[in-house]
């Protein structure tokens, strides 16, 4: 017995189409619970990997979130600084006296209420953190563009700004 052609129509399954028995079906809408708890796991494994490839002397994360916000936000008072970062006014406190120990921040009174204490960044804190970003940007950088596609950039690109929406929103 020979084997006929596919008619016209029909498109042959060996030639990378469709075949006419399967049909494209929209992927899940995801839950909430669930994501919420894959992207708790997928940013926790990041932030522990570049947290454990922190060599000596460099910041420590609560050091560069404290000097990024101010970076970001400009001055503030180390209360404003760890309601923002979601930690007691006393871990502030230490994260602050380190980085002005160091030379990263500066404290003046507040021109307005001299009862309150402004932290600021110094141009060594704006150095240093510059240095940290690029050095990791560097590093995220040569992962992606080993092991990723071009469309999976794209998707990370479009991920980014939101990603970044929901640590604000937390």
């Amino acid at each position: 017995m020979t084997q006929q052609p596919a008619p016209p129509d029909r498109p042959d399954e060996n030639d990378g189409t469709e075949s006419a028995r399967s049909v494209r079906h929209s992927p899940p809408e995801p839950v909430p619970y669930d994501l919420g708890g894959a992207l708790y796991d997928a940013i926790g494994l990041v932030a522990r990997r570049l947290r454990h490839s922190r060599a000596p002397g460099e910041l420590s994360l609560p050091e560069r979130s404290a000097l990024s916000r101010l970076a970001g936000a400009g001055p503030a008072s180390a209360a404003e600084l760890a309601r923002a970062e979601q930690v007691t006014a006393q871990a502030m406190g230490t994260v602050v006296n380190g980085l002005e120990a160091r030379g990263f921040v500066e404290r003046r009174p507040d021109p307005h209420d001299g009862r309150r204490i402004i932290v600021s960044l110094t141009e060594a804190g704006e150095g240093v953190l510059r240095r940290k970003r690029e050095a990791r940007g560097r590093q995220l950088a040569m992962v992606l563009t080993e092991r990723f596609t071009p469309a999976e950039l794209q998707t990370l690109a479009a991920a980014a700004p939101l990603l970044e929406r929901l640590g604000e929103n937390l």
